[in-house]
């Protein structure tokens, strides 16, 4: 059982390590803050954090530093994350005014995120096994050619411009723009296809080959959303933290524009405390990562989780100011998805 005040001490430690990246010695914890008791106790109080493997020593100086563990620890232990300012709040919620589809939402979102804590921040785009068709338009666009729109309930808008190689039947476009939607409306995308093969056996045999046209250019818009994808912001905020980390940041880099590695662990992270999943240095199970945090929170559509958005840095972060952040613009983007 650690001491309260060794836990006290702990805590102190990792805020000033945060805030100034020096090692924190037993006279400037004395001096910063309110213990009542001399250094000679503090240091025995330190004493115990290493010997738990929570603090450690970088170099021979009298500073001492966190380890994962340690970190690991003062997030266990944080009753409260510090909330948004009002500041704060109205950018988020005048930032995302006006995105006019998903990729504007997610592409505004992963900015505001990495803005406001100065990490690189991700957003993973919603699966294909997660959104439905909300609608499908077919849009004459002169004689022979026809605009497919598909807008998904996650809010991303398509098109797709149809060339059919004969002069176009509105009648005909009006009556299959209505079957589409009486058929897909609410499905989820991977059915479509399953859908469509259906609908394709209603059609009087004159129609059969403009509508294969229309069927493979919507599976294609369909497809796409089958791509597993994340948006990046903020990578040279990685850059700037290169003192944080042992060695070069390359590797790092490397993994995050990759995509694969970095998706698979967003992925298999659950939220817990404070709404968000936290994995700290090598708590992370890839070794490219080993070395940084990753606070991860789920976006939903309606009341379902449909992916993930979060932030990647070293593990001297503001965890506090971080998992507000991250929480904060997870709801907001929900928020904004369901409106």
């Amino acid at each position: 059982m650690i001491p309260d005040r060794s836990l006290e001490v702990l805590r102190a430690i990792v805020r000033d390590y945060i805030a100034t990246r020096e090692p924190v010695g037993s006279k400037s914890l004395v001096e910063r803050h309110q213990f009542g008791v001399s250094a000679a106790t503090i240091r025995n109080d330190m004493a115990i954090l290493e010997d738990e493997e929570l603090i450690h020593a970088p170099h021979t100086s009298a500073g001492r530093v966190p380890t994962d563990k340690g970190y690991r620890l003062f997030v266990d232990r944080l009753s409260e994350v510090k909330p948004l300012s009002q500041a704060e709040r109205q950018a988020i919620e005048t930032f995302m005014l006006g995105s006019v589809d998903l990729d504007e939402t997610l592409s505004r979102t992963v900015r505001l995120l990495s803005n406001l804590t100065n990490q690189v921040a991700m957003v993973q785009y919603p699966t294909l096994g997660k959104a439905s068709v909300r609608h499908i338009e077919l849009v004459p666009a002169n004689e022979t050619r026809v605009l497919l729109i598909l807008i998904t309930d996650t809010g991303r808008i398509q098109q797709h411009v149809v060339e059919l190689f004969s002069e176009i039947d509105e009648v005909f476009i009006a009556t299959l723009r209505q079957k589409l939607n009486a058929s897909l409306q609410g499905s989820h995308l991977v059915s479509v296809s399953n859908k469509l093969a259906e609908l394709k056996n209603q059609l009087e045999p004159a129609y059969i080959e403009s509508f294969r046209l229309i069927e493979n250019a919507l599976l294609e818009l369909v497809d796409a959303n089958h791509q597993d994808k994340i948006l990046l912001a903020g990578t040279s905020n990685l850059v700037r933290s290169e003192s944080d980390f042992q060695g070069s940041v390359s590797p790092i880099l490397e993994a995050i524009e990759e995509q694969v590695v970095l998706l698979k662990l967003i992925t298999e992270m659950q939220a817990g405390q404070h709404g968000v999943s936290l994995r700290i240095g090598k708590e992370n199970p890839f070794e490219d990562f080993s070395s940084t945090s990753v606070v991860v929170s789920g976006y939903e559509n309606q009341g379902a989780e449909i992916a993930k958005i979060g932030v990647i840095g070293p593990t001297r972060m503001d965890y506090a100011q971080n998992i507000a952040a991250v929480s904060a613009i997870a709801r907001y983007l929900s928020k904004t998805l369901g409106s």
